[in-house]
């Protein structure tokens, strides 16, 4: 029972990985429209916090599979 509770813990950090790329990629396109000239730069900073917030994502999920699937 515990497990299950801490393994849904660690997913939360998947949850809330995928609402801040949402809002994030929305600010990425809000920023654009307004300063299209900037467009290159405003994507390479996305991209690299996308891959930074995707990472979190990952080493949740990675550790609630770990917790899941090993015996304590």
């Amino acid at each position: 029972m515990s497990t299950g509770i801490a393994v849904a813990l660690c997913l939360l950090s998947c949850a809330f990985s995928g609402a801040a790329m949402g809002i994030a990629t929305g600010k990425a396109v809000e920023a654009v429209a307004r300063q299209p000239e900037a467009a290159d730069k405003i994507n390479a900073i996305l991209i690299l916090g996308l891959a930074l917030t995707e990472s979190t994502a990952i080493y949740g999920f990675v550790t609630a599979l770990i917790m899941l699937f090993t015996k304590m």
